[in-house]
């Protein structure tokens, strides 16, 4: 296979998944937003296969900290919760035991970063920029392959951290999805695959090595952070209590866990990060 062939399989991979976690994310809206029939709809192009599931993997043991690792705490905003614009499924469940985990990083004085989505108002990812539903489809270079109802727009209610988060330890704030045009999933790079968030250079500056994935969510930023990380030269370990999943349709958290497994990244459970 030709190098551009390779690259061209390997976008279109990543548009599907997207395309399939976006189906997910509108499950948890759909009456808000009336519609349950495509979601529905949506639902029946899964396939019947072995599905792996959380319980599943193969957790370390035990992780000591080193110097060199960072916490990375992902989008543990308004909107990504109970009540939000595009809520997860239980992600304020998360909220006690993240602040327990980045108590015990900054304890030890490891770097712990905060990212946060950081949308401008009329943003080109946004269904009513279009004059369309949410969850329509779209695309465009850094842009779709579904459109989204507004959310986490700058200096709003939504875009703001969850009150309980204790962003008191983060030592920096990465802000993505600022440019009107492009997208971020990936706390490293936006949809483009080409416009830097500014993460991987920070930690890079300082030293790290190893970083430590949680927020939300697990199959969708969470996942995409994972995999840019490995490919940036990271080490990356998930406390796997630390986040949620979508999971919709059924086999989207499955293909998230197997693709990460296959690019070595680790999970452990929070308790036994030392």
């Amino acid at each position: 296979m030709t190098e551009k062939k390779r690259l061209n399989k390997k976008a279109l991979s990543r548009r599907s998944f997207i395309k399939r976690a976006a189906v997910g994310v509108a499950v948890s809206v759909a009456a808000t937003y009336g519609v349950t029939a495509m979601m529905q709809k949506s639902n029946t192009d899964s396939t019947n296969v072995d599905m792996l599931t959380i319980s599943d993997l193969e957790l370390v043991s035990k992780i000591e900290l080193r110097k060199e690792d960072s916490l990375i705490i992902v989008d543990m905003q308004n909107d990504f919760l109970p009540s939000g614009a595009l809520p997860v499924n239980g992600g304020d469940e998360i909220i006690s035991p993240i602040n327990s985990l980045a108590e015990k990083f900054h304890n030890k004085g490891n770097t712990i970063v905060m990212t946060q989505d950081w949308h401008p108002p009329g943003h080109h990812s946004f269904a009513s920029s279009h004059n369309k539903e949410p969850f329509e489809p779209f695309e465009s270079e850094g842009i779709g392959p579904v459109l989204w109802p507004d959310h986490c727009v700058q200096g709003s209610k939504g875009a703001e951290f969850h009150p309980d988060i204790e962003a008191k330890f983060a030592h920096a704030i990465i802000r993505k999805g600022y440019h009107p045009d492009v997208d971020s999933y990936s706390t490293f790079i936006e949809n483009d695959k080409k416009t830097y968030t500014g993460l991987s250079g920070l930690l890079n500056a300082l030293g790290i090595k190893r970083i430590f994935l949680c927020g939300l969510a697990l199959d969708y930023c969470v996942y995409y952070s994972a995999i840019d990380g490995r490919n940036l030269g990271f080490d990356v370990v998930i406390p796997i209590d630390l986040s949620k999943a979508i999971d919709s349709p059924p086999g989207h958290l499955s293909n998230a866990l197997q693709k990460m497994m296959d690019e070595g990244v680790q999970f452990v459970k929070s308790d036994n990060i030392a």
